[in-house]
């Protein structure tokens, strides 16, 4: 389990997030919503050890992970997806796949992850050889997730995996999400397509300001009006 506690954070001395408070329960997904500057990638960065942390407590399985180096963070479990998948574009599809097993020192657990990565995505498999480059928008996000799996994370954090996406690629890249959690892999999304979100997770905040302004079960929140007139591009009749 992910848990974050009255977390405050934000780059140098500038707060963004103002005690917030969310936790990520086994087999799970969490889903994050919130408009261009609530504090979403600042909490998935905060949490990765990416922001700084000015108070409060984070936690992976008992384990605090408050205001260490983002490498020790990883070596933990905790294992981003950032915005804008952030590849090596001139490095090869497998030397991307690679640089994400770089806590993994057995050859075999090597082996046996790259397999899972190549059994989700078959295209990185086809285009193993390809500059990450040359994949297209789709590919490139199959890749970003597909290096995040080759650490075997114990929590998963996704930040906006919908950008740039066509809505086909997307819904293979959140049908692999879905397939991570029934595996036993706990999942925190941050992402503006609102509806998407709500359709895949168990459970959602809502960020505004940096704070926890709505809390709840994804069905219970997808007919709140609150949520409905300022995420979901409807007002009630």
């Amino acid at each position: 389990m992910l848990e974050v506690r009255d977390l405050h954070a934000g780059y140098g001395r500038v707060p963004v997030l103002r005690g917030v408070s969310l936790s990520v329960p086994p087999n799970h997904i969490v889903g994050l919503l919130g408009a261009n500057g609530a504090g979403k990638t600042t909490l998935i960065r905060a949490i990765s050890g990416l922001a700084a942390v000015h108070s409060g407590d984070i936690r992976l399985h008992g384990t605090s992970l408050t205001r260490i180096r983002p490498e020790r963070v990883v070596r933990h479990g905790l294992v981003q997806v950032p915005q804008g998948r952030l590849l090596f574009a001139e490095m090869s599809v497998e030397e991307n796949l690679e640089m994400g097993a770089y806590t993994v020192r057995d050859s075999a657990a090597f082996a046996a992850a790259l397999e899972r990565v190549h059994a989700m995505f078959p295209v990185l498999r086809e285009r193993a050889r390809q500059p990450a480059a040359v994949l297209s928008g789709g590919e490139q996000q199959m890749l970003a997730l597909g290096r995040a799996l080759m650490s075997s994370p114990r929590c998963l954090l996704l930040d906006e995996p919908s950008l740039g996406l066509a809505p086909k690629a997307l819904d293979t890249i959140l049908d692999v999400v879905e397939r991570i959690r029934a595996a036993g892999t706990p999942v925190l999304i941050a992402d503006q397509n609102a509806r998407k979100v709500l359709q895949l997770a168990q459970y959602c905040y809502v960020l505004e300001n940096g704070r926890i302004a709505l809390e709840g079960d994804s069905r219970r929140l997808s007919s709140h009006p609150g949520v409905i007139a300022s995420y979901l591009g409807a007002t009630e009749s």
